[in-house]
């Protein structure tokens, strides 16, 4: 059995204490008694913290070992065995010691323990006693630990990954935009025929949306550069001198080259989870803006025969079991499916979010867990959605070009020359008749062919005003 393969100590346990006794733990395993009780205790989901809520936690561990060293508190020789274990922790070495399930005590207690002892039992391992609570966990409670690790978490999940994928995204769109910028199409409303826009205006919007949720998203993330940690167990800092919370941040920032800083009063982030809700509410918005551009995709690329068929999406897999050549739109599916979940997930938060009582909020590895499982959803969805859908559509330039000339629709542009209602009367006909809408307005209108073609120009439709 490896050293750090407990999943394969099931035959083989050795005796662990806490103060409530003895505990058998698997002989591999790198943690103790009380990660042990939680494994025991918690066998709810099969779902443990992210892996990224672990990094977070020994960035924190890291930050406090070292300022608890600059404030003279803990020697060198057991800061630098933090430190070590630490940085192997952050670089996903013992991604298996950490099975305590998300759905565990509420403040994460079992989390916090669980990298303490495993913390603990590397420097042991490297020839340096460190115990788990009086010099991992110095300075610190699982009060202060977790809520500053949902939000150390997430603005690093927010920044290295989820707002450069959606930057790439509006890289894509803007390519096809400028393509596809005199390409007329028919506008739609209640999902019927509206006035012509351009292809071009259409992906703007998904752009244009999709940047003011990337700004949301980027100022509920500034929000959570305030930690409460330094307030340990309710708020007023007990046993922690006044001035860990500064050398905290300090080192904290020039550890991971995020600019956090010091939550003033830390009661807020420890009794409360307003800053990770409000993030997860923009969450759920980019979620809502990801879905609204799958299902018009979807909607364009439907077909092709009695759709819409403006677009055809690339073709990815077989679409269908017992239909030959059938090819569906599974990447606006997948984003979908993405969306809904997300917006799951934000009302789980929301729930959670009332759950403060008093000096501490008891849904925190909820919160903790669903914020990184949204941020990785969206992300993901965000590449597949740029690479998968929209670099590569095509645009079937015959059928827009078509349905465009036939829309009755166009007459509104006659309304400031002939009056709504005569226009009326020529859309009606024209919808009646199947006869192109310009050549009923020839007949009835009293203008000429060539006053009607220029007031009727699809191409300068789109591009608003009065002629």
């Amino acid at each position: 059995m490896s050293e750090n393969g407990a999943g394969n100590a099931n035959s083989q346990t050795r005796i662990e204490t806490d103060s409530l006794g003895e505990v058998h733990v698997p002989t591999g395993a790198l943690w103790g008694a009380q990660t042990q009780r939680a494994v025991n205790n918690f066998p709810v989901s099969g779902q443990p913290m992210p892996p990224a809520f672990i990094v977070a936690v020994a960035h924190i561990k890291q930050a406090a070992a070292e300022a608890n060293a600059s404030l003279g508190l803990l020697d060198n020789g057991r800061c630098d065995a933090i430190t070590v274990a630490c940085q192997e922790l952050i670089r996903g070495e013992h991604a298996d010691q950490f099975p305590v399930d998300r759905y565990q005590t509420g403040s994460g207690t079992s989390t916090n323990m669980n990298v303490n002892e495993v913390i603990a039992a590397i420097a042991a391992k490297n020839g340096v006693e460190v115990h788990p609570n009086d010099h991992v966990n110095m300075s610190q409670s699982s009060n202060d630990v977790i809520p500053t690790a949902i939000h150390v978490s997430s603005v690093i999940g927010v920044r290295a990954r989820l707002i450069p994928a959606l930057t790439h995204l509006r890289g894509v769109i803007y390519e096809r935009e400028a393509l596809f910028s005199e390409q007329v199409k028919t506008g739609r409303t209640h999902l019927m025929d509206a006035m012509p826009i351009t292809l071009g205006q259409e992906l703007r919007t998904w752009r244009e949306q999709i940047l003011a949720a990337e700004r949301r998203l980027d100022a509920a993330a500034d929000e959570l550069l305030a930690l409460p940690q330094g307030g340990t167990a309710v708020g007023t800092g007990v046993n922690a001198l006044p001035e860990f919370a500064g050398q905290f941040v300090k080192f904290l920032k020039g550890n991971t080259d995020y600019v956090f800083r010091s939550l003033d009063h830390k009661f807020v982030g420890q009794s409360a989870v307003d800053g990770p809700v409000a993030l997860s509410s923009q969450l759920r918005g980019l979620g809502i803006v990801l879905t609204k551009i799958a299902n018009d995709l979807r909607w364009m690329n439907s077909g092709p025969i009695h759709g819409f068929a403006e677009i055809s999406l690339p073709a990815l897999q077989p679409g269908s079991s017992i239909m030959p050549g059938k090819v569906n739109p599974v990447i606006p599916e997948s984003v979908a499916m993405v969306g809904a979940q997300v917006m799951g997930l934000d009302s789980a938060n929301a729930m959670a979010g009332q759950s403060g009582n008093f000096q501490l909020n008891v849904m925190l590895p909820l919160v903790g867990g669903n914020l990184l499982d949204m941020i990785g959803l969206l992300t993901n969805a965000t590449g597949l959605l740029a690479d998968k859908a929209l670099r590569n559509f095509s645009v079937n330039t015959e059928a827009l070009d078509a349905g465009v000339r036939r829309n009755p629709v166009l007459v509104t542009a006659l309304n400031p020359e002939i009056g709504y209602s005569l226009a009326s009367d020529i859309a009606k006909e024209a919808y009646k008749t199947g006869r192109p809408v310009i050549d009923v307005a020839e007949e009835i209108s009293g203008l000429s062919r060539e006053r009607l073609e220029e007031l009727m120009d699809p191409l300068k439709l789109t591009r608003g005003g009065i002629d």
